[in-house]
């Protein structure tokens, strides 16, 4: 496991690329943040809004790692507004991560939830035979594809691209594709990260199938580390005990894929 680090270090945001009009990925030199395992991720302090939670990107260049975002809340606009030359601070990283299986893989990713999957490919072994299944709403909102092409080279794989409004790639969502690739092809494991409800059917279908499964956790974050409690689901908390989970453990949890906690704790339905 990497050592965390629990003070925020500053760091100075060295390049900018634009993924979609509402995704960007922001890089920045950090030996630490450069080096995690898929699936763990940072806490990220955005001067003068607040700390937000984010999966590490993998950069090409050494000694340097990435986060990408998508526009969204406040914290999430202004960590999108950061140009070349801001800083920002980080911590970490926390979490476990994705056991690394061999064989012939399928990953599952819907939007951000790509991250820490492209940073799984990279740790794969060149062997091994990998589908990735990529999903977006629409084509203009399609990113990593070609990323993921170069990442695989030399290896047998595949990038499906799944658009719901059928733009780009296949038409309909994820787990369509996914479930129809199930039927005729023998994974020896499948990894997910996406919006909960796209990873509950993901994790309904491996189970079904008999596939070792495991999703990386996407709730409401504030600390990172156990203390406040805002991402517990059931009698689990995604940042100390994740966010990574295997299959069995997540279907046992019946607010996996159901429910979800606001900002102030409530409990509401998907």
């Amino acid at each position: 496991m990497q050592k965390s680090f629990d003070t925020p270090k500053i760091v100075t945001i060295d390049k900018v690329v634009d993924e979609t009009p509402t995704v960007r990925t922001i890089y920045f030199a950090d030996d630490v943040m450069s080096g995690v395992l898929p699936g763990q991720f940072a806490m990220v302090w955005v001067p003068g809004v607040n700390e937000i939670p984010m999966s590490v990107m993998i950069s090409q260049e050494k000694g340097k790692a990435a986060f990408t975002v998508r526009k969204h809340g406040s914290a999430t606009t202004e960590l999108f507004s950061k140009k070349v030359g801001d800083q920002i601070g980080i911590r970490g990283p926390y979490g476990n991560s994705f056991t690394i299986k061999q064989g012939k893989l399928l990953l599952v990713g819907g939007g951000t939830g790509l991250v820490p999957l492209i940073r799984l490919v990279t740790f794969l072994q060149k062997t091994d035979d990998v589908t990735i299944i990529m999903g977006s709403k629409t084509k203009s909102e399609v990113f990593f594809e070609s990323a993921a092409e170069k990442l695989l080279e030399g290896t047998k794989h595949q990038v499906i691209v799944v658009t719901e409004d059928g733009s780009y790639g296949k038409k309909g969502l994820v787990t369509d594709v996914m479930d129809e690739l199930v039927k005729t092809n023998k994974f020896d494991g499948v990894y997910t990260c996406g919006p909960e409800k796209m990873m509950y059917k993901v994790v309904q279908i491996a189970s079904t199938n008999n596939i070792h499964v495991e999703a990386s956790i996407e709730r409401m974050m504030k600390c990172g580390i156990g203390m406040c409690g805002s991402c517990c689901f059931g009698d689990m908390m995604a940042c100390k005990d994740g966010t990574v989970f295997d299959g069995k453990t997540l279907l046992s949890n019946k607010e996996f894929g159901h429910t979800h906690r606001t900002k102030s704790g409530v409990l509401e339905n998907y």
